[in-house]
């Protein structure tokens, strides 16, 4: 008998456009383990799951479950298999109770009606059970993310899930968020339930898991016991070559005030207050940071800064104009870029060519086009240029951008909006859902611009991030900013994992430290 609970062998994928996005691979898993599954963006990691998963179907290879051959067509195949999967985004109800989400679609019934009560007590029940504790009763919306998170796990174990797909599930979490998703994780696994970790995060993959499979370009590099790597040889298997994640900073050089955001304040529809009279500039030659769990305000703040929701109160100034009344078209003449959180739906159009996003915001440009005619040899020479120096994986600059891994999707975006060295640059989560060696890149192109006197404005849930290439760094909770920390040497991710559950606050007069002049 064999001492592996699940088998994928000799897994191959081939899509009908002759693109191999997994190529003979090895899969297996051990009962009650935590296995990690790494690699770059369009490593094959996702295909391999969704295989997994009945989502896909594999051009060959078979899977074996407790050594039974398993044939999947469907998710509801691999569901009634025991095999559950938590996806990255969540496929929550915010209207819902957790009860309603977690039962929803095996409601317990009353003669024709959903029994609430016994649904209900069906989650306490299963929450108490593997120590995922939750209020049945609440109302999903108003939860934080790591609740939200715990109820994706619910929803999969009161299906029988017995083994466990995760995919990023820290990618939006607070470091005492993840260390309590940890000790749920061993729980499970303690209880026998067998889990898939998949992350970009090595340092966490270290902590939690007991092996390792790496991908890389659709082939499996190997399988590893993770105590028998370390984090260095983990990421250089991942990209194929040693890679040095340190960034090196020039001396900090600050200039003049690039951005100037004063007693900024906005309401919802509803009057709740979701901006609390934000105050704080940002000047030439610094990087400055806005740390957060998701929904705490940030979003909106770059949505009026980057001119898709208006100004209520308070002003905002890119070098020194008042923004209020300015199109798009008019900021970026101020040499203002932007590197939007949803590159899919912000940042480039899926359906256009590599060249045609690399040059959307200067296509008119007199380098690009020459009395209304685009000059196609200087498009040319520019997008094979840029594709050379951000490592854009692609077939070619015509490639359709909806083609390529996210990875490379947001290099492209982060390639246009660095390209011409701006004066200020609101980057909004540039590095989430990408792999080691394209977070790499773009830190180092942001600290370029840094060090080249760009104003940066940095928005991010991810804290080693924000440490990394920060300056300075302001925390914002419930709409408001709660902390400030100017010298981030200083610092640790726990203290600002702190600040933003609300759990720490600065002093108004530190806070105040924002204003220098």
């Amino acid at each position: 008998m064999s001492e592996y609970l699940l088998r994928m062998e000799d897994i191959s994928k081939i899509y009908p456009n002759g693109v191999v996005a997994n190529k003979n691979i090895n899969f297996r898993l051990k009962k009650g383990e935590i296995h990690a599954l790494l690699g770059e963006n369009g490593a094959g990691k996702s295909t391999l799951m969704k295989i997994l998963f009945g989502m896909e179907k594999p051009s060959s290879g078979k899977i074996f479950l407790n050594n039974e051959e398993l044939e999947m067509n469907s998710s509801k195949d691999a569901i009634a298999k025991g095999i559950g999967m938590v996806h990255q985004h969540f496929t929550l109800i915010d209207s819902f109770t957790v009860a309603q989400n977690v039962t929803l679609g095996i409601e317990p019934k009353k003669g024709f009606f959903v029994n609430e009560e016994e649904a209900i007590k069906f989650t306490k029940e299963l929450s108490d059970k593997y120590k995922l504790y939750i209020d049945p009763k609440a109302i999903t919306g108003t939860l934080p993310v790591g609740l939200k998170q715990k109820i994706e796990i619910l929803k999969a174990l009161a299906r029988g899930a017995k083994i466990l797909i995760l995919d990023e599930p820290t990618a939006v979490l607070t470091p005492q968020e993840t260390e309590q998703l940890f000790a749920e994780l061993i729980n499970l696994k303690n209880q026998g339930h067998t889990i898939i970790f998949i992350s970009h995060k090595i340092r966490e993959v270290k902590e939690i898991s007991d092996r390792i499979t790496i991908l890389r370009n659709g082939c499996q590099v190997g399988e590893f016991l993770t105590n028998e790597v370390t984090e260095q040889e983990i990421s250089n298997k991942i990209v194929g070559w040693k890679i040095d994640s340190k960034v090196e900073k020039k001396e900090l050089k600050e200039g003049e005030v690039r951005i100037r955001v004063k007693n900024l304040s906005y309401t919802s529809k509803d009057k709740s207050p979701i901006l609390k009279d934000l105050s704080f500039i940002v000047r030439a030659g610094t990087i400055f940071g806005i740390a957060g769990v998701q929904g705490n305000g940030q979003t909106e703040l770059v949505e009026i800064l980057t001119k898709t929701r208006n100004i209520q109160n308070g002003t905002i100034e890119i070098n020194g104009v008042d923004i209020r009344n300015l199109n798009i078209k008019t900021l970026r003449d101020l040499g203002y870029s932007y590197i939007p959180e949803d590159r899919m739906l912000k940042g480039v159009a899926s359906n256009a060519s590599v060249s045609e996003n690399l040059i959307s915001d200067e296509y008119d440009s007199p380098k690009l086009c020459k009395k209304s005619i685009l000059r196609k040899g200087e498009i040319s020479k520019l997008a094979k240029s840029l594709v050379k120096q951000y490592s854009i994986k692609c077939s070619g600059i015509e490639a359709k951008v909806g083609s390529l891994s996210g990875g490379n999707i947001q290099k492209i975006v982060v390639a246009r909006e660095c390209k011409n060295i701006p004066k200020v640059l609101i980057a909004e989560q540039p590095t989430r859902g990408v792999d080691i060696g394209a977070a790499n890149i773009i830190h180092r192109e942001l600290v370029k611009l840094r060090d080249e006197g760009c104003a940066i404005l940095l928005v991010s849930a991810d804290l080693s991030e924000l440490m990394k290439l920060c300056d300075r760094l302001a925390v914002m909770y419930e709409g408001e900013i709660v902390a400030y920390f100017d010298d981030l040497s200083q610092v640790t991710e726990s203290e600002l994992g702190l600040c933003m559950l609300g759990a720490k606050k600065h002093a108004p007069e530190q806070i105040g430290r924002m204003l220098y002049e």
